[in-house]
């Protein structure tokens, strides 16, 4: 397919290499049926030089390559921008995500939610990777604006489960006509990680994976003072 200056002036870096490829596929399609033609029509008191054949198949596989090597550069330059370099600036430092899954850690696991108004009835259910339910609360404080819930590790029967896991919070809130009550789940904690997860940058945050497009907020840890006093000796 013939490709005129405007066209390709005015293609897209995505294009170019969608085209450069389609158009590789063709001729080395056009090349082995030329290659299979002469074979079988050679003459076999003067066969054809491979040598050449051999410089066009290297010189084609060098230029696939090129091509592959420019759509993983791209890729490169595409999670720069959709935040890894950005998200990388937070590791060390604690976060609020607006996020429903939290990792138990040291026999604990932790949320945040908030009530846009007051409500009359709040159930939290928390669940585990298989969508069961290994523990209920309802809070007796259900005024507006935030809150928190603690996770003891223990479920409905009271085995404690083991470090590691991540479990989901769901709340349920409404009022005294029993209309739901908006709300948001939180996480926080201190962000040690960060990776792409199909595409998306994720944070690790205690030990569960919250997305970097839901970070509500980014604080410096608190700083732990470990000097000591100097007590001058008594005089003997």
């Amino acid at each position: 397919m013939a490709v005129d200056a405007t066209s390709a002036a005015g293609a897209t870096p995505q294009d170019s290499g969608t085209l450069g490829k389609a158009r590789l596929a063709e001729s080395f399609d056009t090349f082995m049926k030329l290659l299979t033609t002469q074979l079988k029509n050679q003459d076999p008191l003067s066969p054809l030089d491979s040598n050449q054949f051999t410089q066009q198949l290297v010189q084609m596989t060098g230029v696939e390559q090129q091509l592959y090597s420019n759509d993983l550069l791209k890729q490169l330059v595409s999670n720069t921008g959709t935040g890894v370099s950005q998200a990388v600036s937070v590791i060390g430092k604690d976060v609020r995500a607006t996020s429903s899954d939290a990792g138990l850690t040291n026999g604990s696991a932790n949320w945040s939610y908030n009530l846009t108004r007051a409500a009359d009835d709040v159930k939290i259910e928390i669940l585990d990777s298989n969508g069961k339910i290994v523990h209920v609360q309802a809070p007796s404080d259900n005024k507006a604006g935030d809150h928190t819930v603690t996770w003891n590790g223990r479920d409905l029967s009271g085995v404690k489960r083991a470090d590691g896991g991540v479990y989901t919070m769901r709340l349920t809130a409404v009022d005294s006509t029993k209309t739901a009550v908006p709300s948001t789940v939180f996480v926080q904690g201190r962000v040690t990680g960060v990776e792409q997860v199909d595409g998306k940058t994720m944070l690790s945050v205690g030990g569960a994976k919250v997305p970097w497009n839901s970070v509500t907020s980014v604080v410096e840890p608190a700083q732990t003072n470990t000097a000591t006093n100097n007590v001058p000796e008594s005089a003997s």
